[in-house]
């Protein structure tokens, strides 16, 4: 019902006394009701850039994205902390993965397609699939058209480096690649992307097809298992699946065989999405560190809850960071599994609490699990803290009860003046669940530390553990003036 989607997740009388109040405080309609929308949007559907190196991968997605934030550069293997970006075009918005940052260098160039169209047919709605067409269709081309063909996913196909008349004919004879209609682009200077952009939006669903509400009822609940390589995911995988395993999945198409496997925990019937990564026995040298963050984007874009591992013999790096990070802007519910924790000596005990304090702040809302993969050493407390993250993935504020708090918090501790103005929440509400999405509507710019302490109180108040909260802030303007979006 459309009606509703537009409502995020306030029910109607809600939504009909939240308009109210929005008007009293001199908010246009049409933005209130679009940052509602823009906040309570479920799971987006994702869109994979693929192709041989050196064809525009990475210029395209900083077209389609609007900004230089994924990495162009011409050194194969650049690890890069980021592969998935929100992007939006004629008012609908999804997720683009840059499959470009991973290149020939490592196992030749098939392999290297191989690798980075595998991933895409495994996480993407639909796929880009860019050549170059200058040069024309070449062996590594078909190699992927047939990963394609066989995973059966919408693909657009992009003709990039066609600058002008002349280049039009070179796009034409990609026709040969019987993926349909070539897409003439310059994703350089931006001619023709609009239209490839059009017909993208025509292959994505309006939502991902593995959308969190419409998975069957009393499906199981899908969880990834994260981390850095060898801290343990794959025992700890094994150890949790035992005689439990209740059947392995093999899906087929796909050139490596994910397994998903649907294992028995606490009574509970769980899918563990694999991040096993890409054959075992390639040993991946440079790029290695690009390729796991593929794996572990396309496990998180899966799972609904993530369980990283942390390996507690060595000292937090900087690799852990990054998966963090991933799993939180991703969304998703979490839990921190500390590994190897029986393998620990005093001293070394000391020193991990303190960097935990230090190095893991960003998730301290986090349920934590000291385990032993290995030995299966508190084994049993995984569930319940996977349910605990769940519940705090899925939780809902009413928006009456929301106010009711946010009039007290700002009463207690107004925002800080700033240039002889203090700025005021004014109202907000919950604009979605998985994760918990918040808008909050004020009188002027909410400085980064004051949100931080809403977020704070927030989770003081209703909980929310295990799961990251999105807070965005609309200011009014000045009767006339255009709306902010900050």
């Amino acid at each position: 019902m459309n009606d509703q989607h537009d409502h995020g997740a306030l029910g109607d009388a809600e939504y009909a006394e939240f308009m109210e109040l929005a008007a009293e405080e001199g908010f246009e309609v049409e933005d209130v009701e679009g940052a509602i929308a823009e906040a309570g949007h479920g799971p987006l559907p994702v869109l994979a850039v693929v192709g041989r190196p050196n064809v525009g991968k990475s210029t395209l997605v900083n077209r389609i994205i609007g900004r230089r934030e994924a990495v162009v550069e011409d050194k194969p293997g650049v690890t890069r902390d980021r592969v998935t970006y929100e992007a939006e075009w004629a008012g609908r918005r999804f997720k683009v993965v840059d499959t470009g940052g991973w290149e020939q260098d490592v196992l030749g160039i098939d392999a290297a397609v191989a690798a980075q169209a595998e991933y895409a047919i495994e996480t993407a709605d639909a796929v880009v699939f860019v050549v170059d067409a200058k040069v024309g269709a070449t062996d590594s081309d078909e190699a992927v058209v047939k990963l394609l063909r066989r995973a059966g996913k919408p693909v657009v196909l992009c003709a990039n480096k066609v600058d002008g008349q002349s280049g039009e004919s070179d796009a034409a004879s990609l026709w040969s690649l019987g993926l349909g209609q070539p897409h003439p682009v310059s994703s350089l200077h931006g001619r023709g992307t609009g239209d490839m952009l059009d017909a993208v939006l025509e292959a994505l669903p309006e939502a991902p097809e593995q959308s969190f509400g419409g998975a069957p009822v009393g499906g199981p609940r899908r969880i990834a298992l994260i981390g850095r390589p060898n801290v343990g995911k794959s025992s700890l995988l094994n150890k949790v699946a035992k005689e439990d395993r209740v059947v392995v999945n093999e899906l087929a198409g796909t050139t490596r065989d994910p397994v998903d496997e649907l294992i028995e925990l606490g009574g509970v019937t769980w899918k563990f999405v694999d991040t096993a990564g890409i054959r075992k026995k390639v040993h991946l040298q440079q790029g290695a560190d690009y390729y796991a963050s593929l794996r572990t984007a396309a496990a998180v874009e899966k799972a609904e809850v993530a369980v990283i591992l942390i390996d507690t013999t060595e000292t937090i790096s900087v690799q852990d960071q990054r998966i963090i990070t991933m799993a939180v802007e991703a969304g998703r519910a979490i839990v921190i599994a500390y590994n190897k924790w029986d393998e620990l000596d005093e001293e070394r005990r000391y020193y991990l609490e303190r960097e935990i304090e230090t190095e893991m702040q960003q998730v301290a809302w986090a349920p934590r699990v000291n385990v032993s993969a290995k030995t299966g050493r508190h084994m049993e407390k995984l569930v319940p803290a996977i349910e605990t993250a769940l519940a705090g993935w899925e939780t809902r504020v009413p928006t009456g009860r929301l106010n009711a708090f946010l009039g007290e918090v700002v009463a207690a501790h107004p925002h800080p003046i700033r240039g002889g103005k203090q700025p005021r929440i004014l109202f907000g509400t919950q604009a979605g669940s998985k994760p918990p999405r918040f808008v909050l509507f004020a009188s002027g710019f909410l400085e980064h530390g004051y949100r931080r302490f809403i977020e704070r109180r927030l989770r003081e108040e209703f909980g929310f553990e295990g799961t990251p909260i999105h807070i965005s802030v609309r200011v009014r303007e000045k009767r006339g003036a255009q709306y902010k979006k900050k």
